[in-house]
């Protein structure tokens, strides 16, 4: 609840101030039933923070939050009705989407903070893992105390064992959570650890099935709908580059896609005529003159809407790589073949985090990403995903 603390009051407060705006424009002097509003609205903020803890680790914090908001919100609504307190409707009304939007924020941090205290069970990577989580306590004894301790992460391969089982069986009549390493990282962290990623990791529930269905229409229905802005954007693009170079104004390349198919990815020509292709460096001089500014605000991807109405890119997945790159990094990462599981996108959750890469060294924290998005694929994770890409194209991050 202490997670909740700020966002239930930020929540009430703003929910409060945007309802006295329209309740007493029309000059009401009833302030007992303005006063009753809000104490209920703030109750009703306090009970869904309530019902949200006790869904941590769930799939879905975000739809959670605002299926939960709006159900307790509807609840209020009609109790205030039933008990003929009269109330401004479009006041509650225009209150309630800010109040939402900042109980689903805060439910999808608490969704991934893991507080308490952390215990690592002994076995031979121990001391590699208790470097990944400062403060982490290595516990080497069977019969050792678990006092305060409220995480304990262990190998399964190593610890699911006979020898492990009584501190184990005290884990669970003691209340303390029992968590693999690999998934106590990838909660605090949002990516896999590589080396320990297996296909049969990737077990998708009723409700990521039924999004992975939902999710050509989401891409389709997104571009048709920003056709009007993304249009007039790209003609003016076409037109500038034409203007600096002359020449085709589109960049093609061959892009490995899903299931490893080959297709041809469209962008906006950025380089000289003839340079194109090629690792980018920071300044890099085949770059044309404001051109840099294209790349960094990512119009030069506006193209590969084409690619998603055509169903060879989804508006959010791994990031497609040329196929001579992508069998380099196949040879020096077997894993990297797992990215070919879902469509490519224009942006994706390696994007948002990692940026430009350019090595396999690089290519394999990218990967790490890709592949807990794989694995984690929803709703929600699109919607962050989206958030990220705005605020990377506002602040111009990542691009070359």
């Amino acid at each position: 609840m202490r997670t909740f603390l700020v966002p239930v009051l930020l929540s009430a407060a703003i929910q409060i101030s945007t309802y006295s705006f329209f309740f007493f424009r029309s000059s009401r002097s009833d302030t007992g039933n303005f006063l009753t509003v809000a104490f209920v609205m703030t109750f009703a903020i306090g009970i869904t923070a309530t019902i949200l803890t006790a869904f941590r680790h769930r799939e879905s914090p975000i739809i959670s939050a605002i299926v939960i908001n709006t159900i307790v919100f509807s609840f209020a609504v009609s109790f205030l009705s039933a008990a003929r307190i009269q109330v401004s409707y479009l006041g509650l009304v225009l209150s309630y989407p800010v109040a939402m939007a900042i109980m689903a924020a805060a439910n999808a941090r608490f969704h991934r903070q893991l507080g308490g205290k952390v215990a690592i069970l002994n076995f031979d990577q121990a001391d590699i893992v208790q470097a990944l989580f400062p403060g982490a306590v290595l516990i080497r004894d069977p019969d050792a105390t678990l006092d305060e301790i409220d995480y304990v992460l262990i190998d399964p391969d190593e610890h699911h064992s006979m020898y492990w089982s009584p501190l184990l069986t005290k884990c669970y009549l003691g209340n303390v959570e029992i968590l693999p390493w690999t998934r106590f990282s990838e909660i605090q962290h949002r990516r896999v650890d590589v080396g320990s990623f297996e296909i049969s990791n990737v077990a998708y529930t009723p409700g990521q099935f039924a999004y992975a269905r939902l999710k050509r229409f989401v891409d389709v229905a997104a571009v048709v709908v920003t056709l009007p802005i993304t249009l007039p954007l790209g003609a003016l693009v076409a037109l500038y580059i034409f203007a600096v170079d002359r020449g085709p104004v589109l960049f093609v390349q061959h892009r490995r896609g899903f299931a490893g198919r080959p297709f041809r990815m469209y962008k906006f020509r950025t380089m000289y005529r003839g340079q194109e292709g090629g690792a980018t460096s920071d300044k890099d001089k085949r770059i044309m003159p404001g051109c840099a500014f294209i790349r960094r605000v990512r119009l030069d991807e506006l193209p590969q809407l084409y690619n998603i109405l055509v169903g060879d890119m989804s508006l959010i997945g791994p990031r497609p790589e040329s196929i001579e790159l992508a069998q380099w990094y196949e040879r020096e990462i077997p894993e990297y073949v797992h990215r070919l599981l879902v469509l490519p996108g224009v942006t994706g959750w390696a994007q948002v985090n990692s940026g430009y890469t350019s090595n396999p060294d690089e290519a394999r924290i990218k990967l790490a990403y890709d592949l807990y998005y794989i694995k984690n694929i929803s709703i929600d994770l699109d919607m962050i995903t989206i958030f990220k890409t705005v605020r990377t194209v506002l602040l111009g991050t990542g691009a070359r």
